[in-house]
């Protein structure tokens, strides 16, 4: 009997630690009540409109919309971007000065690797103070320069 019981407690804690997370709210801005104890800062910038897209002809080739530049502030190393309803949002990363040394030099490592990939799962593109985007693929060129274990469920 105790058997039994240990068997379905282990099976329900695997079947809920296999559940499907739902996609996450934008992170909201850092309070100025946390500033000073944190690593990490997120400041609102100001809200611009998302670029319309431009009606295509489907013989001529298409050419890319001009985006709005976008907005760094001096100590950001990165600014996630979020387009909701016609809106474009821009939240500045800043890092604490050793972290945003550290980042500086290694944007491959985990804190800054962090941040960027919470951006992502808020529906957010990241982009460094260059103004380039930091996708995917530029994720994969940082994992070569570390060694990293990933574990996949399921």
């Amino acid at each position: 009997m105790i058997k039994w019981i240990v068997l379905l407690a282990t099976l329900s804690l695997a079947v809920a630690g296999c559940a499907v997370v739902p996609k996450s709210a934008p992170l909201p801005p850092t309070t100025a009540l946390l500033v000073d104890a944190t690593a990490v800062e997120r400041l609102r910038l100001q809200d611009s409109p998302t670029p319309a897209a431009a009606p295509t002809v489907p013989s001529a080739p298409s050419v890319p919309a001009a985006r709005p530049a976008i907005v760094v502030s001096p100590n950001s190393l990165y600014v996630c971007v979020v387009d909701v309803g016609g809106v474009r949002k821009q939240t500045a990363i800043e890092f604490a000065p050793e972290v945003g040394e550290l980042c500086a030099k290694h944007p491959e490592r985990s804190p800054c690797q962090y941040e960027r990939n919470a951006c992502r799962r808020s529906g957010g593109r990241i982009y460094a103070a260059s103004g380039m985007e930091i996708t995917m693929a530029t994720e994969a060129d940082y994992d070569k320069k570390v060694l990293r274990v990933r574990f996949k469920g399921g």
